[in-house]
Formats: structure tokens, sequence, C-alpha cells
């Protein structure tokens, strides 16, 4: 019966699934909300939020556990016939029968870790000259295995549950938030050995961090490459041809006078 009313209330049909980034909002409590209207089940964190502060704004109940699990959605939460509630403790608080009014909205798109209800029922109660106690409760995020993990979280929720029940005023908030879901590629171990470098037969190959490669330096590194001996007997030839050329040019002797004009009277004659 706790499971069927839950489940109804958090009307996990198809369309729940749709939405990976959306979380379950659970508001109870001993005393009625007045004026209060059934939510829709699909609602944006900032709409979600303002139902919900419409509701405490009335100071409902004199004690208040607000209780936040990260990476939990409604299709969890709920569970099915035969798997059962994920968090049995938190399924008998949403049907204990002092339970007067609920406001549950199934999936809330956006995140509601910082929503500050806690603060604003605070602010609320204040004003109106109420006592109350304020509890919240951060349960720790799931891991990949959700169902032990959620075991574990219902284990520490049942503890201020319990606690709370010894009061005969009290409101129960339970939102969660979007889980971040990462990406683990998976690789065949095969294949990167076969992609791996044979360095079995390699002078380098350090089995235990104390061998050294003993070999000489010019066995270990090539300094001179098929290409650098190209360039260095094409330089050769070049500088050898530009060293003739340069060693013809200072071997050409010619006297100062061979460029001399020649102004005397034989000069003259030839002229005539």
């Amino acid at each position: 019966m706790r499971l069927q009313i839950l489940a109804g209330a958090l009307a996990l049909a198809a369309p729940s699934a749709a939405f990976s980034d959306s979380s379950p909002l659970i508001l109870l409590s001993t005393s009625a909300f007045p004026g209060a209207s059934t939510p829709n089940q699909i609602q944006t964190s900032s709409g979600a939020i303002a139902d919900a502060k419409a509701i405490l704004s009335a100071c409902p109940s004199s004690r208040y556990l607000f209780v936040s699990q990260p990476g939990i959605n409604s299709v969890e939460l709920g569970g099915s016939a035969s798997s059962g509630c994920a968090m049995p403790h938190l399924c008998q608080a949403v049907s204990d029968s002092r339970i007067q009014d609920k406001f549950i909205v199934s999936e809330v798109v956006g995140d509601l870790t910082n929503a500050g209800l806690a603060s604003f029922v605070k602010t609320a109660c204040a004003q109106k000259n109420q006592e109350i106690t304020v509890e919240e409760l951060t349960l720790p995020p799931l891991t990949s295995d959700r169902a032990g993990s959620l075991a574990d979280s219902d284990e520490l929720l049942s503890k201020s549950i319990d606690e709370l029940k010894s009061s005969d005023s009290y409101t129960i908030l339970f939102v969660g938030t979007p889980g971040e879901q990462t990406y683990q590629p998976e690789f065949d171990d095969r294949l990167r050995m076969d992609l791996k470098r044979d360095l079995s037969s390699s002078p380098m190959r350090r089995d235990n961090g104390t061998e050294r490669d003993t070999r000489p330096l010019f066995e270990k590194y090539q300094f001179f490459t098929p290409g650098i001996f190209m360039a260095i007997i094409t330089a050769i030839v070049l500088f050898s041809i530009l060293f003739v050329g340069l060693k013809a040019l200072a071997s050409l002797e010619v006297s100062y006078g061979a460029f001399d004009k020649e102004m005397g009277p034989a000069a003259q004659k030839k002229q005539q």
C-alpha cells in the first residue's frame, strides 16, 4: 500500500524517463496545506520552488527536516511492484497516517540545491513569532551501485525521520539533484597489447629501474643522417669552386701604367 501511494503520487509513467536532468520533490506535513493545488508533475525548478515557498510561508509545523539526495530520480525512488521502494523509510513516512497533506512533483527540471528553503522557512516563522526546529540533511551521492547507495542513504535518513516522528507537528521536504553522467570508454585489452611497442629486445629497457644503457655515445645516438652527408659534400664542392675563382682573380697582375693615356708626340702621330 505504501508503495502504491508513493508510486501513484510520483506519476512514474513513460514520460518520466525522458528527462535525464530532472529530480523529484516531496513535501509532506502533519498539517494541511491551505489553498494548495495539485501540482503539475513536470515543472521547472523555479516553479516548484515557488509552490513550495507558498506552502512553507504559512509555517505549518514546529519541526522541519530538509533532505537532499544528489543523483536520484523519480523512477528509482518510486520503484515498481516487483522491486519495491528503493528507500522504504521514506515511503513509510509518506504513507504515515499522521500526514495530513502532501505536495509531490515527480519531475523537476533544474537544480534545487541552492533553493534556500530552509532559510526561507526560518524567516517566515520568525515573522509569525513561532519557534521552530530546522534540520538539514545532505545524503551522499549515488555510486555505480545505485541500489546499495540508496539503501545506505535510507539508513541515514531513517535516524532523522525516527527522531522527527517523536514530535506531533513536523514537515519533511525531500529533494533530489540531477546527477552528473560521466562517460567511461571501454577498450579492448587485446588491441591495446597489439599497439604497445616491443621493448623486450631493446638495450634501453629497464625492468626494475636499475638497468642502465652502457652503449657508446655514437652507438646510442645518430648524429649524421644521409641528408646531412649530402649537404656537407655539396657545400665542399661549392666552396671549392668559389675558392678557385677567388684565387684566379687574385692572380691577375696588371701594371698601373697599362691604363694611362699617352699624351706625348708619339700619341699625336698615331692620332694623325
